[in-house]
């Protein structure tokens, strides 16, 4: 017979961590599982984090490994694995992995996050890992001294532009419409680059190149470019609840106020949560609710 735990939290990014630590500190028996390599979640692969309370200038890693330090010194308890089914048999949730482990747990927090949207044009499957990338943080520096182009309008796109910036000889942002929808300071920021550029009111047709990216192509220019960095949103990764919760127009889960959804136990935090702002201090909130009104309610 499986153990049974108080908690389960499926995701490890700050929503997820968070959640644990209040588990913790409420004296239940929790477990997190996490699949990301690099622990964290998203976080982990943000250059700087400049408007988390007390931290400003951290980057997303740091962070992120102060939030893991901070759970496990409390004995919160993650484990790896990537949960593929979640049931909820009589009172209980039975959740599984991808090599077979069988979870049993009272209440479940589910904190998955989401995914990269993709621009789905021509060359983009055909050139990923050989120059078209959804982390600046990651690959800046395989473009040192090069030129490539940032498509998007959101926060992340512009600061992947910055990051880019301190090694690239030249950086386009690409962007459908006419003002970017990332904070004023951000933009500001990257507007004082001088190898960076904006290009306006253009839409991404096509990544061309022969082995690896040589150029993009949008509506209205071709542009020269080493690399093309996609920023242009993210999808909730909210597959595995079916037919346990709702989801709303863009998928994302919705939840009353203490963070549950219409399946009693079931608690949904972070990115994946229908909600107006999705920022990690938000994450943080949410995930210290849902444990806190789960250990309230059923442990």
């Amino acid at each position: 017979m499986n153990k049974m735990y108080d908690i389960l939290i499926v995701g490890g990014g700050p929503a997820g961590l968070s959640s644990l630590i209040y588990a913790v500190r409420g004296g239940i028996e929790a477990l997190l599982i996490e699949d990301n390599p690099y622990g964290c979640g998203q976080i982990s692969l943000t250059e700087q984090v400049d408007n988390y309370p007390g931290l400003n200038g951290i980057n997303g890693f740091d962070l992120g490994d102060r939030f893991i330090e901070h759970a496990t010194s409390l004995g919160g308890n993650i484990k790896k694995g990537k949960v593929v089914k979640i049931a909820k048999e009589d009172d209980h949730f039975i959740t599984e992995t991808d090599k077979g482990d069988v979870y049993e747990s009272k209440t479940l927090i589910y904190a998955l996050g989401t995914h990269h949207r993709l621009l789905n044009i021509e060359g983009e499957e055909k050139f990923k890992g050989h120059g078209v990338s959804y982390c600046a943080t990651c690959d800046a520096t395989f473009f040192k001294d090069k030129t490539v182009a940032v498509v998007g309008g959101g926060d992340t796109a512009l600061s992947d532009a910055f990051v880019l910036s301190k090694l690239s000889k030249k950086v386009y942002v690409i962007h459908r419409r006419d003002v970017f929808r990332a904070s004023k300071s951000l933009v500001d920021k990257c507007a004082l680059k001088d190898n960076i550029e904006f290009v306006f009111n253009t839409v991404p047709l096509r990544i061309e190149g022969d082995k690896s990216v040589k150029r993009i192509v949008t509506s209205t220019l071709t542009l020269d470019a080493s690399g093309v960095f996609v920023a242009v949103g993210e999808i909730p990764n909210s597959m595995l609840l079916e037919g346990l919760a709702d989801l709303d127009n863009s998928s994302h889960v919705i939840t009353n106020e203490d963070m549950e959804t219409k399946t009693p136990g079931l608690f949904v935090v972070g990115d994946v949560r229908s909600k107006r702002l999705r920022q990690v201090v938000t994450a943080v909130s949410d995930g210290a609710i849902a444990s806190t009104y789960a250990i309230e309610k059923y442990c």
